[in-house]
């Protein structure tokens, strides 16, 4: 049938298939995520290919992982496909990526792998102390952005996508410098428009770079922007957040991240890294006795300055007497 259609039909795009891995680990009050050198000398997730002897995806992922970083892989999880085209620059085939998310206990990686702080890829992420400073220069440039749109209708969507991803009620009168607008009806879990929203706006360094802008690289360590990695990957990490973030109200994930004991504050302090915002301390405790999610072991840790804290473990149960076992966010006011 197709035949009788007439003209030259499309033909089948060559695609090559990589595999990369987002892996996450929280030391002390930093989460971060693992980064390799990508061969055009910028930090990159780590990525691979299948080899013929590769039975599933899930241990090709666990192999090449082991191989660059020296890490063995617990949790694990396929978090999306990216497949659009000239994701590698010079690419003579579609590079379609299977990203996985994985979580880790804090341990060192090989010399040639390098943590980096989530907040550093990301920094207008993290409320824990307040609204970001990176705000202070991003949403005038976001407005910017917007003010510079083809006409009025082109002018209201964007203004709606940024007082949406950013959390700005419209409702409120516009920020003055003393009371900067921004995270009334913040949502957490908007990690990836956000990203995807400053991209459009050419506000990110691979915006620029994907327009063959040769100021791609050239923003300041620290800068407002973040720092940028190989490819697309800034955007596979920001979906990644967005994924955990979630995945926080209705699976208890946060455990995968901590050693079998743990006191409570410990548990707190790696939930407000993950979420990017400080919790309200005796309502979240009251969240997580409630839900059945842990139980006294009997041992206590000498605090500084504190009575000694006791030590608590995960209740597996918790996955067969709940069906959305999650921890709630009581943000503290």
């Amino acid at each position: 049938m197709d035949a009788d259609l007439g003209g030259a039909q499309p033909t089948a795009a060559p695609a090559t298939l990589r595999l990369n891995a987002v892996i996450v680990s929280v030391v002390d009050t930093t989460p971060r995520v693992l980064t390799v050198r990508h061969p055009d000398g910028r930090p990159a997730l780590p990525y691979g290919l299948l080899r013929d002897d590769d039975r599933t995806l899930d241990r090709a992922l666990r192999r090449w992982v082991g191989e660059q970083s020296g890490l063995e892989l617990g949790y694990v999880e396929q978090l999306y496909t990216f497949g659009d085209i000239r994701r590698d620059s010079g690419e003579t085939a579609r590079t379609l990526s299977i990203a996985y998310l994985a979580l880790v206990q804090p341990t060192a990686a090989r010399v040639d792998a390098a943590w980096i702080d989530w907040y550093d890829l990301l920094p207008w992420e993290d409320w824990r102390s307040g609204r970001p400073a990176a705000h202070d220069a991003l949403l005038p440039a976001l407005s910017d952005w917007v003010d510079d749109a083809a006409g009025p209708a082109c002018h209201q969507r964007r203004r709606d996508r940024v007082d949406i991803a950013f959390g700005i009620d419209p409702q409120r009168e516009r920020a003055s410098a003393s009371e900067p607008a921004g995270g009334d009806l913040w949502d957490g879990v908007r990690v990836l428009d956000r990203y995807e929203l400053l991209w459009e706006a050419g506000l990110v360094a691979e915006a620029l770079r994907d327009r063959g802008d040769d100021a791609a690289d050239t923003h300041p360590a620290g800068s407002w922007r973040g720092t940028p990695l190989a490819l697309d990957h800034r955007r596979i990490a920001a979906t990644a957040l967005g994924r955990l973030r979630g995945k926080l109200t209705y699976r208890p994930v946060v455990f995968e991240l901590l050693p079998p004991t743990f006191t409570l504050r410990r548990l707190q302090q790696v939930v407000e890294a993950l979420a990017g915002v400080s919790l309200h301390t005796q309502n979240f405790r009251r969240l997580v006795d409630r839900g059945g999610f842990v139980e006294g072991t009997g041992e206590f840790e000498e605090q500084t300055g504190g009575r000694p804290a006791e030590r608590f473990r995960f209740r597996p149960e918790v996955l067969r007497e709940r069906p959305r076992p999650g921890l709630g966010l009581p943000r503290r006011s």
